[in-house]
């Protein structure tokens, strides 16, 4: 995928627990950090909810990643760059 993919085009945007509501947006230090925290976070059980690459649709430089943990909160690890 290159990068200028749209999070559409990044990978899975499956909703999670309906009645949860929680959108949980962490942010990172840099790409790498946000790869290794989805890679940790599909190891321990959660389910990808978008793949981590570039989101201009987000902004310029916005790039991110997106599980959801058991209980159905959805999870947003970012790093923009400016």
């Amino acid at each position: 995928m290159d990068a200028t993919s749209r999070r559409s085009g990044c990978g899975a945007e499956a909703g999670g627990r309906a009645d949860a509501g929680l959108h949980f947006c962490l942010e990172a230090a840099g790409h790498r950090a946000v790869d290794a925290f989805h890679t940790a976070a599909l190891a321990e059980g959660r389910n990808d909810n978008g793949k981590p690459c570039l989101r201009q649709d987000y902004g310029p430089g916005y790039y991110a990643a997106f599980d959801i943990d058991p209980d159905g909160y959805r999870f947003e690890v970012h790093y923009h760059q400016a």
